[in-house]
């Protein structure tokens, strides 16, 4: 049986104070429970800090990015072992403001993958399409590429260690957001590419992840479908009571 995991994705946001009141409101509110899992991911100046508050809960630490190499000139970007050093356990890869803010290639994310996997984190993959994509009939084609390349290289094995999250761009931060049909039918369409690129064990337990605006109120709808293992949260995810709704409403779904 898959574990529902939620994971908060705080972005570029908040002081050092406000992170540290925030991870601290979450991890006394989850304690010691074990289902769902849950992961929150600060910004890098502030994994310390908040790694340090949710060290004794069940709340799991995670990074928003990661660099491939193991050390180097390489200025302003952070190592694996960095992260791991901090109390990470996860790191979110690919997510749509990387690949199209900030220009990150497939090629780019699957060497990220690669290094995250070697060095003992977890690897959250985003994929998701543009509305543009969506409207011109595109989805599958985007989607199948972002996984197969993404993912290239990537043992049956090591897929243990990897979340996938689907994250629609049309519907990150805008307030929109996938119908709970739509969402099943690329969680479905990715299962299928998990089976036919692994086999059926791989996709089976591999969860899958909805992102995009995803909020108390359409979260029991949205992880209630039968594909759709949890979420990557992005605003809601800056408050407590929101978060923990989301949180709840995995149980419930």
């Amino acid at each position: 049986m898959r574990i529902p995991f939620i994971v908060g994705n705080w972005k570029m946001n908040l002081d050092r104070a406000q992170a540290v009141s925030l991870a601290r409101g979450i991890a006394e509110s989850i304690g010691d429970r074990s289902q769902p899992e849950v992961a929150i991911c600060p910004p890098h100046v502030y994994l310390d800090a908040v790694g340090t508050v949710v060290a004794s809960s069940a709340v799991s630490l995670g990074a928003q990015n990661s660099y491939h190499e193991p050390d180097g000139a390489f200025t302003g970007e952070t190592s694996n072992s960095m992260l791991l050093d901090l109390g990470c356990q996860y790191a979110i890869l690919g997510h749509s403001e990387r690949r199209h803010t900030l220009g990150e290639s497939d090629d780019v994310i699957n060497g990220k993958i690669h290094a995250v996997i070697e060095s003992g984190l977890m690897p959250i993959l985003c994929v998701g399409e543009t509305l543009q994509e969506r409207e011109t009939g595109k989805t599958a084609e985007v989607i199948g590429r972002q996984f197969s390349e993404s993912l290239k290289g990537i043992s049956a094995d090591s897929m243990s260690q990897v979340t996938i999250a689907y994250e629609p761009v049309w519907a990150i931060g805008t307030g929109k957001v996938a119908t709970p049909e739509q969402a099943e039918e690329i969680h479905a369409e990715l299962r299928e590419l998990l089976q036919n690129h692994y086999n059926p064990k791989v996709a089976s337990t591999v969860r899958i992840q909805y992102g995009g605006s995803v909020k108390p109120e359409n979260a029991v709808e949205l992880l209630s479908q039968p594909n759709i293992d949890g979420a990557l949260v992005g605003g809601a995810s800056l408050d407590v009571s929101s978060f923990l709704a989301i949180v709840e409403a995995a149980t419930t779904g």
